[in-house]
């Protein structure tokens, strides 16, 4: 057996962990293996809650405790990063390990920048992802599209293309793009993602690259980092894992599907970038729609990026207090502080309970500046356009383009600055 592949085929050793899972119960047992021999102090998952459709955040340092998460939520439209970062706030230099899609990972990479985390104490585990649908919207998919009832569903999953959802006596498939035909979409931010492997964790596990009989009994694993080399030769030497090498037909497999994936993304960013319009037809639509904002701060608490420990949004002179709605400015004031570095998480869309588009506003001006300066945000360390230098300033970080430019980001004076 090939040791230094980088691409393989695996699944647990343990019976209960196969069972349980979705494909294999590899990342499930890993999670296990590391609290066992101690790599990590705890794990940070999501796990089902009140049914097939509910994903809450967990928190397990009992290894025996693992295997209640495992399987996948197709609904599970949390950004774990977010409870993550307030967990480790309060427990400094904690060692967790975590499953990250790749909205999640590029969070972590962003709040690292920021001095938010420090990953060397993250364990990242990778899961390949082809979307998320809300909860509500996965329900009515599968009455209706489906034609089952969404209470006796046993899972849902995604493998080549299809939606999967299967109850006690049968599996029905339907494939994505007709789906979407139908109105059972993944959520818009999803659906424009260009991002489905995290190769910035240690490894990445998923269903895509897994052919023939193999299909949905094994998991597909990208190791991506030395950390992640020796995490798998361990629990295979150690009988966590077995492993073999991927076979070039799957590979090629996974490949094929990133590329069609990716090039569906980009026709759907199109499409629903094209809906905004430019210049100052996308302003004054941004406004529009903006102008139903309740100022409920659901879009500033959701966000990853928005660090600030005193708001901007909040200073008198900028916002007048108790306008509602309020200016423009409110958001402008966000966007200018996070557009540069969205990860296109849609958690503030989500959140919002007046449904503005904000998800789609802030990934629109981020891929523009993204054109401008070249920064992809949640890849790498590289640190954005727009980077905070210090407690009251963000400094241009491209200094062939403009040297020396500094835009205030704070106003330290309770009076106003004119």
């Amino acid at each position: 057996m090939d040791r230094d592949a980088s691409y393989l085929y695996a699944r647990a050793s343990d019976p209960a962990f196969v069972s349980a899972g979705s494909c294999g119960g590899v990342v499930s047992a890993l999670l296990r293996y590391m609290l066992e021999t101690n790599r990590v102090d705890a794990v940070f998952t999501v796990r089902q809650g009140g049914d097939l459709y509910d994903a809450v955040p967990v928190l397990l340092s009992d290894p025996r405790e693992v295997v209640s998460a495992a399987g996948t939520c197709m609904s599970g439209t949390i950004l774990i990063t977010k409870f993550l970062q307030e967990y480790i706030a309060h427990h400094p230099g904690i060692r967790v390990a975590v499953p990250l899609k790749c909205c999640d990972a590029m969070a972590l990479y962003e709040m690292a920048k920021r001095g938010k985390v420090d990953l060397e104490n993250i364990f990242m585990i990778g899961l390949t992802c082809s979307g998320t649908m809300s909860p509500e919207g996965m329900r009515s998919m599968v009455q209706d599209a489906f034609c089952m009832d969404p209470c006796s569903v046993d899972s849902i999953g995604v493998a080549r293309g299809e939606y999967q959802v299967t109850s006690k006596d049968r599996t029905v498939s339907v494939r994505i793009d007709m789906l979407e035909k139908m109105g059972f979409a993944r959520r818009n931010n999803c659906r424009r993602c260009e991002q489905m492997i995290p190769r910035q964790c240690d490894i990445a596990c998923g269903r895509w690259g897994v052919v023939g009989a193999d299909a949905g009994t094994v998991t597909f694993i990208e190791i991506c980092s030395d950390r992640g080399r020796k995490l798998i030769s361990d629990a295979e030497r150690d009988g966590t894992l077995v492993f073999e090498p991927a076979p070039a037909s799957g590979v090629a497999a996974r490949k094929k599907t990133e590329e069609v994936m990716i090039h569906l993304a980009k026709q759907e960013k199109r499409r629903q970038f094209d809906k905004l319009g430019t210049g100052r037809t996308r302003l004054l639509f941004m406004i529009e729609e903006t102008s139903r904002c309740i100022k409920c701060y659901q879009c500033i608490e959701a966000c990853p990026l928005c660090i600030c420990e005193e708001c901007s949004t909040k200073k008198p002179w900028l916002v007048p207090p108790g306008l509602i709605p309020p200016p423009f400015l409110f958001h402008l004031i966000r966007f200018s502080h996070v557009a540069d570095s969205c990860i296109n998480c849609g958690q503030c869309e989500e959140r919002c309970p007046m449904d503005i588009p904000l998800s789609l506003f802030m990934h629109a001006l981020q891929t523009d500046l993204s054109d401008i300066s070249g920064f992809v945000p949640g890849i790498n360390m590289e640190m954005p356009a727009f980077a905070r230098t210090g407690d009251e300033e963000w400094e241009y970080q491209n200094p062939e383009a403009n040297a020396g430019m500094v835009y205030f980001y704070s106003q330290p004076d309770p009076s106003p600055p004119f």
